[in-house]
């Protein structure tokens, strides 16, 4: 049991690092086609960067599959992936960009935190100028308080 939460932990950080450098340098360079419909308005419900999820999404769904009968390494990866997603979810879908308002703003400063660096990421609509790429893993500047 122990070594299955650690692979699932391991599957959930790992999401954040390539999720981070995925972000940077691949959503924000060659992929910005379909991601700047991120950092625009939209009048629709779903985005052509919605695409990415369903990327990451099939990647924890095959590592599932493919672990389950042995309930190896593979399979607790895929959780690991899936708890992300839906955490990612519900935080940066839910919470901050508010495409379902079933919660207010985020007054827990470890949530404040996040939202303010997806603020000031989203400050630009621009391929480059943007800043912190992560959702987890913020600057701590975003975790202090404003006087």
């Amino acid at each position: 049991m122990i070594e299955a939460i650690g692979f699932i932990a391991l599957g959930f950080a790992l999401m954040e690092v390539f999720g981070w450098a995925i972000h940077k340098y691949i959503m924000h360079g060659p992929l910005w086609s379909i991601h700047k419909t991120h950092h625009q308005p939209s009048k629709y419900f779903f985005e052509l960067n919605d695409l990415f999820s369903l990327l990451f999404g099939s990647i924890a769904v095959i590592l599932i599959i493919k672990g389950v009968a042995e309930l190896d390494y593979r399979f607790w990866m895929g959780i690991g992936i899936s708890l992300y997603g839906m955490l990612y979810f519900f935080l940066h879908d839910v919470l901050i960009h508010r495409r379902m308002k079933w919660f207010q703003k985020p007054k827990n400063g470890f949530l404040k935190g996040i939202f303010r660096a997806h603020q000031a990421h989203h400050r630009t609509n621009e391929k480059d100028d943007a800043v912190s790429f992560g959702l987890f893993v913020v600057p701590k500047e975003y975790f202090k308080e404003k006087d």
